[in-house]
């Protein structure tokens, strides 16, 4: 699908985003797992949390999901079924790669596959150490890629030094320890999102934290729980950056996630010069959720790097929009995950964003951003990815140009409304074309 969009600032008022991705994909995963019913409010029916759902039923899981609201009747650790059909998880490398968690501890045989974007992530930092607890998994590139078929075996508990910061690598061997008896550890270079701790504590599970450590005693009995799922941080993000961007915004968006380990985004455009507030701060069902509000104002290039990377790794793309308007440079740094996104996001971050005028040079493991420069028109193509897609708009609209966009609809992988969001703007001119 192809959009024209034109328009320009400012952003004023209210707006909600949709609920966290990330939280969305594990309370359907451990609500499944978990012996009674669990009631998900605020549910993210985007195209990769559906895509985990559909999995689930497919293994034997009776799943309701109306809008934003999702009933699970959960069968327990030991309840799952051997599915009849492959396990397609679309676009959703959360989906495969925490799937593969559950599935290495079953006593059937799965395979899963995606779609072709997928199928060139990488899945070998997950398969080698589940290889390692006793999984047997086989696939292309000696199970470095989908389609990926597995034959669940008796687990074993692993203590697992992760040459990464990832919560999909943690989240899925501290799913497969839910089969072992014991204890499985997993240690981190820097400390990952922590959704999958919270939420695993909250289901019933015993879970220690120290520091990027984290240990799980294995094969608990989990109880279906009420969780409420706030508003996405990464979709927050592109609005975020909108109103900082276009003079005379004041935007406040409500019921936002601010666990501490994904709100580097915020820490950035502070240390940029934002203009953000957050207040009426509290604890939904154990994560941290605060209202924001963001004002416009004048940016500054700053250096991005390090431990931060982690907490803000989806959001780098909307944060090199928010340095194309910063004065002086930003680099990008430590970021070389970017390159096995859904698309390269380095590769097009540069070439895409460059179309609209923007001068970013790519890097092995980031970019350079200089900012200041005037955009113009242009034909863009997200090339698939939803969140080159979102920020893209972002640009085109606080530079006041006009954006042709192909492959528009991949938007709906994370933010099903953001067409509806956008019109809360000063837009101008939105139409869609297949």
């Amino acid at each position: 699908m192809k959009v024209v969009l034109d328009g320009s600032g400012p952003i004023r008022g209210e707006i909600t985003v949709p609920g966290d991705k990330s939280i969305s994909h594990r309370a359907l995963i451990l609500g499944a797992l978990a012996e009674g019913e669990t009631e998900i409010s605020g549910f993210l029916a985007g195209e990769d949390c559906l895509a985990t759902a559909l999995c689930l039923r497919k293994l034997g899981v009776e799943i309701v999901v109306q809008e934003s609201n999702v009933r699970v009747a959960g069968v327990g650790l030991y309840g799952l079924r051997e599915p009849a059909a492959i396990l397609d998880c679309g676009n959703s490398g959360t989906t495969a790669r925490l799937l593969l968690g559950v599935l290495a501890g079953q006593p059937f045989y799965t395979v899963l596959t995606g779609d072709c974007s997928l199928r060139q992530r990488p899945m070998s930092r997950v398969v080698e150490p589940l290889r390692r607890m006793g999984a047997a998994i086989w696939g292309r590139s000696q199970g470095k890629l989908l389609p990926l078929s597995v034959q669940g075996k008796e687990m074993r508990a692993l203590e697992y030094v992760s040459p990464i910061a990832s919560a999909q690598v943690k989240s899925a061997l501290l799913l497969a320890g839910l089969y072992a008896q014991g204890i499985t550890a997993v240690r981190e270079p820097e400390k990952s999102r922590d959704h999958s701790e919270r939420m695993l504590t909250a289901f019933g599970a015993a879970i220690e934290v120290e520091g990027n450590l984290v240990r799980l005693q294995g094969q608990p009995r989990l109880q279906g729980q009420a969780v409420r799922v706030p508003g996405d941080i990464s979709s927050a993000a592109f609005f975020l950056v909108a109103a900082s961007i276009m003079p005379g915004s004041d935007l406040i968006v409500r019921n936002v996630g601010v666990n501490p380990t994904r709100t580097g985004v915020l820490d950035v455009l502070r240390e940029m010069g934002a203009a953000l507030e957050l207040f009426n701060h509290r604890v939904e069902s154990g994560e941290p959720v605060a209202d924001i509000r963001v004002q416009s104002a004048d940016l500054r290039g700053v250096e991005i790097g390090g431990e931060i990377i982690p907490r803000l790794i989806d959001e780098l793309p909307i944060l090199a929009v928010a340095a194309m308007f910063a004065a002086g440079e930003t680099y990008v740094r430590d970021a070389a995950e970017l390159r096995v996104k859904e698309t390269d996001r380095i590769l097009a971050v540069a070439e895409e964003f460059g179309k609209l005028g923007a001068a970013i040079t790519p890097k092995a493991d980031g970019f350079v951003v200089t900012g200041g420069r005037s955009l113009f028109s242009a034909t863009a193509n997200s090339r698939g990815d939803h969140r080159i897609a979102m920020a893209l708009c972002v640009a085109a609209l606080a530079g006041n140009v006009r954006l042709t966009m192909d492959s528009a609809e991949s938007v709906a992988i994370s933010f099903p409304g953001f067409w509806q969001a956008l019109h809360q703007g000063q837009i101008n001119r939105l139409d869609f074309f297949q």
